[in-house]
C-alpha cells in the first residue's frame, strides 16, 4: 500500500491509498478519483515528505488498521452540486472549528481517555473537560456506566 497526497484542480488537498503506483496512474488516467470536496475528477499527486521509520518503529504502528482496497476501479462519481458541495465545506469548517475548542479548553490524556473519565465521574478527581482516545468497546462501556462521553470526528487542522 502505498500513501499519496493529491489536489484537485480547485486546490483541496486530501490522501488517498493506492496498492502501488500503477494503481493511482491507472484510476487517474481514468478519472476514477475525485476530490471528496467538490467532485473534480481532475487530481494530481501533492507535493509531500517522504516517511522515515525511526527506532524500528513503523509511524503506522498507533494507527488504526486500513479499510482493505478493491482490486477494481470505482466508477467516477458524478459531480456534486454547488448546494451540496458548499454544505460539505461548511460541515467541515463547523468540525474543524470544534477541533479548535476541544483542544484549547480540554486536557488532552491520550490513550488513558476511559480510565480518566470514569476517575471524573466517579469523583476520585476533580472534574474537568477531557478529550482522548478509546476503544469502541471502552467507550461502550463507559456509555454503559453512565459516563457521558461524545465521539467527535476527529479531521486534521489542515487538509
Amino acid at each position: 500500500m502505498i500513501l499519496f497526497d493529491l489536489q484537485c484542480s480547485q486546490g483541496h488537498r486530501f490522501e488517498g491509498w493506492f496498492r502501488n503506483g500503477a494503481a493511482y496512474q491507472a484510476q487517474a488516467a481514468s478519472h476514477a478519483i475525485t476530490c471528496p470536496l467538490c467532485g473534480d475528477a481532475k487530481i494530481e499527486k501533492a507535493p509531500m515528505a517522504p516517511a522515515i521509520a525511526k527506532g524500528g518503529r513503523s509511524r503506522d504502528r498507533d494507527q488504526p488498521p486500513l479499510a482493505p482496497v478493491a482490486d477494481t476501479l470505482a466508477p467516477a462519481a458524478p459531480p456534486m452540486p454547488d448546494a451540496v458541495r458548499e454544505a460539505q465545506a461548511e460541515i467541515l469548517r463547523h468540525l474543524r472549528d470544534l477541533r479548535t475548542q476541544v483542544e484549547k479548553n480540554a486536557d488532552y490524556v491520550g490513550d488513558r481517555f476511559a480510565e480518566e473519565a470514569r476517575k471524573i465521574h466517579y469523583g476520585e478527581v476533580e472534574g474537568r473537560a477531557i478529550y482522548g482516545e478509546t476503544s469502541t468497546e471502552q467507550a461502550e462501556a463507559l456509555r454503559e456506566e453512565g459516563v457521558p462521553i461524545a465521539s467527535i470526528p476527529w479531521l486534521p487542522v489542515e487538509n
